[in-house]
């Protein structure tokens, strides 16, 4: 009986060793990109540069006219800092419904429940906390109806 305690225990052990956590990512795509193939990445899945809004050395503003929504790519040298999707929607309910459906989406995907200070009808905010970073889905629906999703990774400690 010991034995086969033991036999569990250590295919329990091996199990918990073996099973990796994917990197933190945005959509699939690796924080630990370098920010220039990371931009490329997203322009290759259709989305265009926004070239009056972004900065040169610091975020590049990326449009999906389709979905109505922009990407906000911030970067210090080849390091992303952050990812921030902005959508434009007409109505509250849009905003609402939209906000709904990318917290369960994330719920489902990280497995993990978020931490919800702010639900309100019109200001809503569910804030998960990844292995390797934060994701922020923000709704503020004052006299534009906005919804943020901000993806943050955690700083490595040297």
């Amino acid at each position: 009986m010991k034995k086969l305690l033991f036999a569990f225990v250590a295919l329990v052990a091996f199990a918990a060793c073996s099973s990796e956590r994917a990197p933190f990512n945005y959509r699939g795509l690796a924080f630990s990109m370098p920010a220039s193939d990371f931009v490329d990445s997203l322009i290759a899945r259709g989305l265009t540069v926004d070239s009056a809004a972004s900065d040169s050395g610091k975020t590049v503003v990326l449009a999906n006219t389709a979905d109505r929504y922009r990407v906000l790519v911030a970067f210090d040298g080849k390091q992303l800092q952050a990812v921030q999707e902005n959508y434009a929607y007409g109505s509250n309910d849009s905003t609402r419904q939209l906000w709904q459906q990318i917290r369960d989406g994330l719920e489902k995907e990280l497995d993990a429940w978020p931490d919800c200070p702010i639900l309100k009808d019109d200001h809503k905010q569910a804030n998960f906390e990844t292995d390797g970073g934060f994701i922020s889905v923000i709704l503020e629906n004052t006299y534009t109806p906005t919804l943020n999703v901000r993806y943050v990774p955690k700083k490595e400690e040297k």
